[in-house]
């Protein structure tokens, strides 16, 4: 996976170009005009080169003789990918497509339920502790927005590095960015159900070492997140569920 610094000029021009193709302005199969696109972000042909590339490793686009520099086919690109999966979120952040939060939610109930079994026979001590931590931080009234959403999410890094599976840890690259969206549309709502109870329900099975009871909790806290979004979302988007 191609990492790069978000700030500065670089990066700020990797995020331009990822966001116009995620967002459809830029289509599958076009071929990109350097030289227009140089003028319109105000960068350099190398700063513009090194940015392709690292959408290039990401499967985006791809350059040919003749053809020049041109996006993919969608089915080309790794939609596993950390900033992938996060561009794609913030393209439809002003949108009421909840497509991507339904695949999310497919995932999740595939992979939490199982993995929280595992967490409950493997957890360390360091594994209660940062559970405990993160759900004390979920409980703070006084927490903000952002703090809220980051506990969240250290509460479910913390279940998936309890299960001591180096691949199911990855998969936090994979669902984090959806959670960090959904999160964000649940926390701000006043209609979303309190979160700690079913958090607690599923750490109090963990800490017991009772895989049934984990997955049980963990399956309740997801239809819980289903309830909160099917709240905001208007009739056609209620066929599917976020994650919580």
């Amino acid at each position: 996976m191609t990492s790069y610094a978000r700030r500065g000029v670089h990066g700020q021009t990797v995020e331009a170009l990822a966001h116009r193709i995620l967002g459809g302005e830029i289509p599958e199969g076009a071929t990109l005009d350097l030289v227009a696109l140089q003028s319109e972000l105000d960068v350099s042909l190398t700063a513009l080169r090194e940015s392709l590339k690292v959408l290039a490793a990401k499967g985006m686009v791809d350059a040919r003789q003749k053809r020049g520099t041109f996006v993919r086919a969608r089915a080309d690109w790794n939609l596993l990918d950390a900033d992938v999966l996060r561009w794609q979120f913030e393209s439809h952040r002003t949108g009421t497509d909840r497509s991507l939060l339904r695949n999310l939610a497919e995932v999740r109930a595939i992979v939490e339920p199982a993995a929280v079994r595992l967490a409950a026979q493997r957890r360390s001590d360091a594994d209660l502790a940062a559970l405990d931590g993160a759900l004390d931080a979920m409980g703070r009234h006084d927490a903000d927005l952002s703090h809220a959403v980051q506990a969240d999410l250290a509460f479910h890094r913390a279940l998936l590095a309890a299960t001591h599976n180096e691949l199911l840890e990855r998969m936090e690259m994979v669902l984090e960015s959806g959670l960090a969206y959904r999160d964000r549309i649940v926390h701000s709502s006043p209609h979303s159900e309190d979160p700690v109870p079913a958090h607690r329900a599923v750490l109090d099975a963990v800490r017991d070492g009772d895989p049934q009871a984990a997955e049980a909790a963990m399956r309740a806290l997801l239809a819980q997140a289903g309830r909160d979004l099917d709240r905001i979302d208007g009739p056609d988007d209620r066929k599917g569920s976020g994650a919580k």
